[in-house]
C-alpha cells in the first residue's frame, strides 16, 4: 500500500515556475514507477510525464518546460514546471504503479493556476 500526498501548487503568472512535490508513504518506493497527471476543468485527465528506471517520458505539451525527478531517499518525486502557460492550469496528481500494472495509487491532487 502506498499513500501519496502532493504539495507545491498555487497561483503563478504566465512565464513563471512552480515545483510540485509528491511524498510517498509505504515501503519500497524506489520500486514504483511514478507518474504525473493533470486535469483541467471540463477536460479529461491527461498524462504529463513518468519516471522509470529506464528513463523519463513527457507529454508533448510539456516537453522542454517540465522536468520530473525523484529522490528515493526522501520517498519523493518532483515536477519542476517552468515557462508556465495559462493552459497548464489544472489539478495535478501524482500516481504510482508497479511494473506491468496500471497506476494503482493516486494522490489527492494539488491545484495549479496560471494567470495570463
Amino acid at each position: 500500500q502506498v499513500q501519496l500526498v502532493e504539495s507545491g501548487g498555487g497561483l503563478v503568472q504566465a512565464g513563471g515556475s512552480l515545483r510540485l512535490s509528491c511524498l510517498a508513504s509505504g515501503r519500497a518506493f524506489s520500486t514504483y514507477i511514478m507518474g504525473w497527471f493533470r486535469q483541467a476543468p471540463g477536460k479529461e485527465r491527461e498524462f504529463v510525464g513518468t519516471i522509470t528506471r529506464s528513463g523519463i517520458q513527457y507529454a508533448d505539451s510539456v516537453k522542454g518546460r517540465f522536468t520530473i525527478s525523484r529522490d528515493n531517499a526522501k520517498n519523493t518525486v518532483y515536477l519542476q514546471m517552468n515557462s508556465l502557460k495559462p493552459e497548464d492550469t489544472a489539478i495535478y496528481y501524482c500516481a504510482a504503479r508497479r511494473l506491468g500494472k496500471n497506476y494503482e495509487y493516486w494522490g489527492q491532487g494539488t491545484q495549479v493556476t496560471v494567470s495570463s
